[in-house]
């Protein structure tokens, strides 16, 4: 097949994004291993899959249209793409995934099936700085989404829906075996109903009677702030569509929080350091270090003598608690500096003050030490 992504899909540069759509619907329903028994049949879907990944996101078509190729994920628009981590609850993972499912509930062939849409679950990643502030994140994923043609109720133009010929509106086949032990009475789901009782006289062409297709979805997602690693948003209704119009599944988000650089997350409280010169540590002082929010300082108060690796609380600098207005702590852990390189008179100020403590230094001694030696 060509390499070129319009001629993939067989589609137009000028083609609108439905065309883009509707051409990919109809080439994914001829290429999909699930139908198609070609010896190259998953190698073509995958390169389908691939060109509808770059013209359905109007950043990467735009890169696309300019370079000839995309580069890494997401193209130029920013946009957050998240792990489906639990997709349909069996760990699928893409669009070709989703035809598997979408061809598995048309046939309905071994089982009932299940006309609810099942919850997804997927990743997002925000920085600290985003967990501080609250942010709204778009991402994009596939789901099984109403179809747009029969408005998710798989009817066709004058289509209705009607009891099943098969099993004459029960969803059940009853088989009657006889045996040397007497009749022996088993039900089974009907394989042309899939035990719902019901088929359509004229189905929707473009979902085959489903009411849902395979679509990439854009949904921006608010984020409060505060939230913490781990946590999950639940969206009502974004996840799974249902099949004939049956209630759609729920999206959701668990958030991960990228490690800080400066930065050190425990609960609602922060931790960082600061560095501090050894006459600060002494004499005490004020110094200003960055703060979790935008534009925030916070100023800090030295004790005199404070220790190397101390610990000092800052209270309401941390991070805001999760709905709320109030804030966690900040603790600021204290590194003194010693100096590498002195000047001269640096070196003799410090030996001065040696001297009044009574310190030995280095090729030096104090006049106590002299005096003591001279004695002995």
């Amino acid at each position: 097949m060509s390499t070129d992504y319009y001629d993939l899909l067989g589609v137009t540069r000028e083609a609108t994004e439905t065309e883009v759509k509707r051409a990919f619907y109809k080439k994914a329903r001829e290429l999909h291993p699930d139908v198609n028994k070609a010896p190259d049949a998953e190698e073509r879907f995958k390169e389908l899959n691939e060109a509808y990944d770059v013209l359905s996101d109007a950043s990467k078509r735009a890169q696309y249209d300019r370079f000839g190729k995309v580069s890494g994920a997401g193209g130029a628009g920013g946009y957050q793409y998240v792990d489906l981590s639990d997709l349909f609850g069996g760990g699928f993972g893409g669009m070709g995934d989703l035809f598997s499912q979408f061809f598995g509930g048309a046939a309905a062939g071994r089982s009932a099936v299940r006309k609810e849409g099942r919850d997804m679950g997927i990743g997002l990643r925000l920085t600290l700085e985003e967990v501080a502030t609250g942010v709204t994140k778009e991402i994009i994923y596939d789901r099984l989404a109403p179809c747009e043609t029969c408005k998710g109720t798989g009817l066709g133009e004058g289509g209705s829906f009607v009891d099943c010929e098969t099993c004459h509106g029960s969803g059940r086949i009853v088989t009657v075996q006889h045996t040397f032990l007497g009749d022996m009475q088993t039900q089974t789901t009907c394989p042309e109903c899939g035990g719902t009782g019901k088929t359509i006289s004229v189905p929707c062409p473009e979902c085959e009677g489903q009411g849902r297709l395979p679509d990439r979805q854009h949904l921006n997602i608010d984020v409060p702030r505060g939230i913490r690693d781990g946590q999950q948003l639940r969206l009502q209704g974004y996840g799974e569509a249902g099949i004939h119009g049956a209630a759609a599944g729920d999206l959701i988000v668990t958030v991960r929080v990228s490690a800080h650089r400066t930065f050190q997350r425990e609960g609602d409280n922060l931790h960082t350091r600061v560095e501090i010169s050894i006459a600060q540590a002494s004499l005490g002082a004020v110094v200003e270090i960055p703060g979790i929010l935008p534009d925030e300082t916070v100023e800090t108060t030295i004790p005199a003598g404070c220790q190397n690796d101390q610990m000092i609380r800052v209270r309401s600098k941390g991070l805001p608690l999760f709905r709320k207005e109030s804030r966690g702590d900040m603790f600021v852990h204290v590194t003194v500096i010693v100096p590498r390189s002195l000047s001269k008179r640096q070196k003799e100020l410090l030996e001065e003050l040696a001297e009044d403590f009574g310190d030995n230094i280095a090729g030096k001694k104090s006049v106590s030490q002299r005096i003591r030696d001279a004695l002995s």
